[in-house]
């Protein structure tokens, strides 16, 4: 199961509406972000449109999924800018990771703007079939 944390992710989103959208390493940006469970996998998006799939950095410690990755401006430095509402800068987001997930099996791709992890759920977390002895027959239960 996945665990969000995250009591004052609104807040940063309405003050980064209303102070700009640019995230830095001090105060990075928040990435969107849905998850759900497909099969024995937790599939988890991340929106990260115009982002370098080298500039994407994904760290595993304790359980605490870390993703973080920089956009940086298209335009050139000497431009003068008109409109700059795209976000940029740096975004990172921690997911706290269940015990009945596997983290060292965490399989990522980046598609068309879209980070795409799947979490496995560990094999210790999976239903199975306990056996029963006695009255002289052997009988399979779920666990």
């Amino acid at each position: 199961m996945l665990m969000r944390t995250d009591p004052f992710r609104e807040l940063d989103r309405l003050t980064q509406q209303f102070f700009g959208t640019h995230g830095t390493t001090a105060r990075p940006a928040v990435m969107p972000m849905d998850a759900y469970r497909l099969g024995n996998d937790y599939v988890v998006q991340f929106d990260l449109p115009g982002v370098a799939p080298d500039s994407i950095d994904l760290d595993v410690e304790r359980n605490v999924l870390t993703v973080k990755a920089e956009r940086t401006p298209s335009y050139d430095e000497g431009a003068e800018v008109q409109v700059a509402e795209r976000p940029r800068g740096v975004f990172s987001r921690q997911l706290f990771l269940g015990d009945t997930l596997d983290p060292d099996n965490i399989k990522a791709d980046y598609d068309a703007g879209v980070l795409t992890l799947r979490v496995p759920i560990a094999e210790q977390a999976k239903p199975r079939k306990i056996a029963i002895s006695g009255g002289g027959q052997a009988k399979q239960i779920n666990a």
